[in-house]
Formats: C-alpha cells, sequence, structure tokens
C-alpha cells in the first residue's frame, strides 16, 4: 500500500507537468507550519530559476491542476508555497484499506530475505547484570521489527562460553575439590550426571577466581585450563557440559520474564570448530600477515579520516580472540543461514572492534560483498542522578533485582489504586512493569545514554510504558460496552480531533520504514505516544457512547478500533502487551 506521501506526491507532480513544468518539483512534505497546513510542496521556488518566473506565478497555475475534491484546502501562498490540507473523503478511504488491508497496508521491504540479530552477549557462569539490558531489550525490538517488515529473522544470543572465564572457574574449582575425576588426566570411567556445584556455587566461584587472576601461577593455570578445554579435554569438557546445563536454564528463566526471546542459543564455543581451517586458509591466500608475531587482517581503507588497526587474527601466543570468533561466526551464518542483513547490539564502545570484523569478513569474502553488516552500539544506563548505576554496596546490580524492584514499585501502585481485583493484580501488576522497563529504554535513542528513573517510568501519565498501555486499555473498555465493532468501516471525520487522530493513523507505514532504516525503536516509541495523545483528545471531546446517532457512533468506535490495533501491533513489536484493565 502507497504511503500518503507518495500518493499526494504523485499528485503535485502530475499537477506540475499539466502546468508545464517538470515533475521533479512537485515533491510534498509533512508541513513545518501544522497551524497553517497539513503538508506543503515548496517546489514552485525552484522552478522560478528555471523557469524565470515569479515563484507565484508557477505555484497558482499547479494550484489549478489539482483536484480539489482530494483537498480541505489547497492554496498558493507568497512567495510561491502550495498549502495542502486533506478532505475528510480522502483520509476515509486511505484509512479504510488500511483497515482492511493486512498489516495495515505497511509494504515489506525485508521479503525473501534472512536477517541474524546477534543481541544479547550473555556469558555462562556469571548472573545478568543491568548492562544486559539494553542490548535485550534493543536487539529484540529490532528482530520483531525486521520480522514485521518481511524479513526471516533469527535471534542469536552469541553466548559467552569459551574464554578465559571457563578456565578460571576451572582453575578453582581444581584448587578446591582436586579429588574430583575431572581433573585426573588417567581417568577413563564414566562422569558424574550431577554437577559438583550448583549454581550459587558458580556464582560465588567465577568472582573467587577472577579476583585471582592477578596471582601469576592461578592466571598460568586458567590459562592452560582454558587451552586444555579448547583442546578437548575430556575432564574439562565434562565440567563445562555441569556448567552449561545449569547456567542456561537460569538465563532462559530471566529472558522469559523480559519476554526476551532467542531462535538460536549458539555461542563461541559453535564457531571456535571453524576457526582453524579459516585461519589457514587466510594464511594461504595472503589474507592474513605477520606483524610482530601475531597474525593480522589489514583492514585499513583509501579515505579513512580516522586510523582503522589491523584485525588480530591470532595472538604471538598462538591463541584466538574475540576478533577470531567473531569472524568464525560470521562464515558460520553465512553457511548455515545465508543471511542478506547482519545485525549486532552491543555497547558502542565496541564500534571500533566490529568495524575492523566487518572490514576483515567483507576483505576476505567471508561475507558476500551485499550483505548488510551493521552494528547498533547503543549507550549506557545510569541511575536517576546519571552517575553509574549501582547497589547500596557499590557493586553492579543484577538484572533480575532491577526487574523485581520494577516489579514491587507498580504493584504497590496497582495496589493503593485498587486497579483490578486482587485475582488479577500479579497478572496486570507483570504487563505493567515490563512495559515501563522497556518502553522507558526504548524510547531514548540506542546510541545515548539515558537516566534510569523508577518513578518517572512507571508513572501512568506522560511519555511512558503504563501511558500507552492506559490509552488501549481506555479503547477497549469503550469496544467492550459497544459490542460488535471489528467489521465498521471508516467514516468521515466529524470534528478536528477526529481529523488529527486520522492523519496520525497513516504515519503508521512511515515510521515502521522510518524505524527500518534507521535501527531505531525510539521512532515507534515516539510514534505511538503522539498516537495516544490525538485517541485520548478525541475521547476528551467526542461523546463516544453517549452519540445518539448511532451510525455517527459506529464512526467513532470504527476510528478508535484502528488506533487501538495499532497501538497493540506497535507495543508488540517493542516487546510489551496491555492488560485487560487498568
Amino acid at each position: 500500500m502507497e504511503k500518503i506521501l507518495d500518493i499526494i506526491t504523485a499528485k503535485m507532480q502530475q499537477a506540475f507537468v499539466d502546468a508545464g513544468y517538470e515533475a521533479s518539483f512537485g515533491r510534498v512534505t509533512a508541513s513545518n507550519r501544522p497551524d497553517l497546513c497539513e503538508y506543503q510542496c515548496n517546489g514552485a521556488l525552484s522552478a522560478a530559476k528555471q523557469y524565470k518566473c515569479a515563484p507565484i506565478q508557477i505555484a497558482n497555475a499547479v494550484v489549478e491542476k489539482l483536484n480539489v475534491a482530494d483537498y480541505d484546502m489547497v492554496e498558493a501562498v507568497m512567495p510561491g508555497f502550495i498549502n495542502l490540507k486533506l478532505s475528510g473523503a480522502f483520509l476515509q478511504s486511505y484509512l479504510e484499506q488500511m483497515r482492511t488491508a493486512e498489516d495495515f497496508g505497511v509494504s515489506k521491504p525485508g521479503a525473501g530475505k534472512t536477517i541474524v540479530v546477534d543481541y544479547g552477549g550473555a556469558n555462562v557462569a556469571k548472573p545478568l547484570h543491568i548492562g544486559h539490558l539494553r542490548p535485550a531489550i534493543i536487539g529484540e525490538a529490532l528482530k520483531r521489527l525486521h520480522a514485521f517488515m518481511g524479513y526471516h529473522a533469527i535471534g542469536d544470543i552469541h553466548l559467552g562460553d569459551w574464554g578465559l572465564q571457563m578456565g578460571l572457574i576451572i582453575a578453582e574449582l581444581q584448587e578446591r575439590q582436586p579429588e574430583l575425576p575431572y581433573f585426573d588426566p588417567d581417568f577413563t570411567g564414566e562422569y558424574p550426571t550431577e554437577p559438583p556445584f550448583t549454581l550459587s556455587d558458580l556464582e560465588e566461584i567465577y568472582p573467587t577466581a577472577s579476583a585471582k587472576k592477578k596471582d601469576p601461577e592461578f592466571a598460568e593455570k586458567a590459562h592452560v585450563a582454558t587451552y586444555e578445554l579448547q583442546q578437548g579435554r575430556r575432564g574439562y569438557r565434562a565440567i563445562w557440559n555441569h556448567i552449561m546445563g545449569i547456567s542456561l536454564p537460569d538465563l532462559k528463566r530471566i529472558y522469559d520474564h523480559l519476554d526476551v526471546h532467542y531462535e538460536k542459543w549458539l555461542g563461541e564455543s559453535d564457531a571456535d570448530p571453524y576457526i582453524p581451517a579459516m585461519v589457514e586458509d587466510l594464511k594461504n591466500r595472503g589474507l592474513a600477515v605477520l606483524s610482530e608475531g601475531a597474525w593480522v587482517v589489514p583492514v585499513a581503507e583509501d579515505g579513512d579520516k580516522k586510523e582503522v588497526p589491523p584485525m588480530i587474527l591470532v595472538k604471538s601466543d598462538g591463541s584466538a580472540i574475540y576478533a577470531t570468533t567473531d569472524l568464525a561466526t560470521i562464515l558460520q551464518r553465512m553457511q548455515d543461514w545465508k543471511p542478506e542483513k547482519m545485525l549486532y547490539v552491543t555497547d558502542k564502545r565496541q564500534n571500533l572492534h566490529f568495524e575492523q570484523v566487518f572490514r576483515a569478513a567483507k576483505k576476505c569474502g567471508i561475507a558476500a560483498a551485499d550483505t548488510e553488516l551493521e552494528h547498533v552500539g547503543h549507550g549506557t544506563m545510569n541511575g536517576a542522578d546519571g552517575k553509574p548505576f549501582k547497589t547500596r554496596d557499590g557493586g553492579v546490580l543484577r538484572l533480575e533485582q532491577l526487574i523485581a524492584d520494577m516489579t514491587d514499585f507498580v504493584r504497590g501502585k496497582v495496589v493503593e489504586n485498587k486497579i483490578v481485583d486482587e485475582s488479577e493484580v500479579e497478572a496486570t501488576t507483570a504487563k505493567i512493569a515490563l512495559a515501563a522497563l522497556k518502553y522507558g529504554d526504548l524510547s531514548n535513542q540506542p546510541t545515548k545514554d539515558y537516566n534510569f528513573d523508577l518513578e518517572r517510568f512507571a508513572a501512568f501519565e506522560g511519555n511512558t510504558g503504563p501511558y500507552i498501555l492506559y490509552t488501549i486499555v481506555r479503547i477497549k473498555s469503550i469496544l467492550s460496552r459497544y459490542g460488535a465493532w471489528e467489521s465498521l468501516p471508516i467514516q468521515l471525520p466529524l470534528s478536528q480531533e477526529a481529523k488529527d487522530l486520522m492523519l496520525a493513523i497513516t504515519k503508521f507505514g512511515p515510521t515502521m520504514e522510518a524505524a527500518l532504516a534507521n535501527s531505531a525503536p525510539n521512532q515507534i516509541c515516539a510514534y505511538i505516544y503522539e498516537l495516544a495523545g490525538c485517541v485520548n483528545k478525541f475521547y476528551h471531546e467526542t461523546p463516544i457512547l453517549k452519540e445518539e446517532d448511532e451510525s455517527r457512533k459506529a464512526g467513532h468506535i470504527a476510528l478508535i478500533a484502528l488506533a487501538k490495533n495499532i497501538l497493540e501491533k506497535c507495543i508488540e513489536i517493542l516487546g510489551f502487551s496491555a492488560p485487560e484493565k487498568m
């Protein structure tokens, strides 16, 4: 379905042609003076130079060629602007097409294409902390947005499950329980099915071991254990399997609370088998070169305005690094899924890292030349005071605790205001808390830092998730009292508030396209805040259910029903949903 701006631009361009001027001057834009008009065309000002006549003369000639039935107002004003207000009939026809079309008529640029969204980046054996919030919910929203726009979207968590943290845990466990069979190189029997530690044990073992990295002897043990694990030492692989078996269910439990779901739970360990052959191939083709004992892939390009160092492929001690694994992961994804696009959602401080990896992938032919490789670097979440978010004792707040804090705060408001019956408190609280948490983050531009303010994010008024939910619930209540509404057609707008709401609805498709192009869920948040505002203004100015004329009442209902459906689709993409009551 064509965007409304494209339709009226095409009409304007034809009017320019009919008046004797080039079509290219007929571009229409949304008005920067909504108090004067809804759309405008400034092409007559540019055309005047080419045709050597007054802009207002051109504007008047073009206006005469426009179909006045499409507009409530069409006028040429000095020095040569063409101002437009769409007719109610035009909007009625357009919104009725949106109402009856699949997915409201939004175009599907991703049809037939595959995208891999790499987000989350959790490390096994470590609890999730607040630093994992942004990549999880931004990545989930971008994955859902791409799926809505037609892509076959694959979300991959890309676990940190193969690095030094594993060697640290193995070394610490050996010091504590050296008698375990995993550490006996001559042991040939079956290892125990029950792990020698619990989740709580792991969450204590890792930080203890990490704090001992400064001890050269312990650090050497951890590095040796990491190497032997990666080389396939049987006992260490058994410990690794225990760690994975304990960690993954807990990670999935917390991500489920966030309504974040991955299609693939792959990690660094899955990329590891691809590394030896990949490295050998790059050496043989002369794409990897020796530099101070390390093998590197030069990725600097002509025209670089800043230095882009070579990507280290293999360190001088023979070990691989994150860049090696990330390159091998691209290789694996291209072989398995052949995606047209890969999107990485991580901290923006990794920009250079991904620039190097992406350039190496293209230079080495690991990713096809036309494969899109994009890094969405996000900012950090700080406390309400603007300082790094810390616990009272100065530690990093666990993600599970942050979710619990928001849930407890919202529950207090739900109970205090008696929003729902006691039996519905928990389910309603969970939905509102998730909306507050996700919208509070996603409404910010991904690259920007922001301050986490629990009270502001959970407010039922203002630019917040709960406000959006309240608007949806309000519409649901009206529709429920009205009765069957699903097939009611859109009617002519009967007030300025109705027309404003209709104009806001028409922006849905362009907003989705812009959010996709810019990898910016915040643009969806800005849109639904505007749309919710138009809904509430319409509600306050219009006696919807008290309207005595049944035909007019049906028109009101059809309009708010379409707004509700679009709001619900938007929050579904953002990763939360509305309760039945608030």
